[in-house]
């Protein structure tokens, strides 16, 4: 009878080729992300606060529309006159009627820049709009 060599075994090799792809997987995964990420935060806005502000879960495909202290508008990190805004509004609202909207205006900005930005939204025919703000600081 023939008994194998327990100990004459050559020991497993680790394989580095799908370890490679895991990680170059999640670099792009957290590339994207953060690509997205960046729309959302533009620098030059700080939110007004409130006592009952809430994090809410986020929706998927959300748009985010900042009003700087300018008056300016800043839609996906470009920035956009009225009509523009107007004409990429109505042609998503028109693909995706519950379409999300998240409104960031500058505690600073004229109100009336946010109110004008608001009437473009409702304009547009997108009724899901949400005002972004933050809790006080105690």
């Amino acid at each position: 009878m023939r008994f194998r060599d327990i100990n004459g075994q050559q020991p497993a090799e680790l394989e580095l080729a799908p370890m490679i792809d895991v990680v170059f997987q999640l670099l792009i995964f957290f590339i994207v992300t953060w690509q997205f990420a960046r729309f959302e935060r533009d620098m030059d806005i700080s939110v007004p606060s409130a006592e009952q502000a809430e994090n809410k879960d986020r929706q998927a495909g959300e748009i985010i529309i900042n009003v700087r202290q300018d008056g300016t508008i800043v839609l996906n990190g470009l920035v956009t006159e009225r009509d523009d805004l107007l004409a990429k509004l109505a042609s998503i609202s028109e693909a995706y009627p519950d379409q999300a909207v998240i409104l960031r205006g500058s505690a600073e900005a004229d109100f009336q820049a946010i109110i004008h930005v608001l009437d473009v939204v409702k304009e547009a025919g997108i009724w899901n709009v949400a005002f972004a703000t933050t809790k006080p600081e105690s």
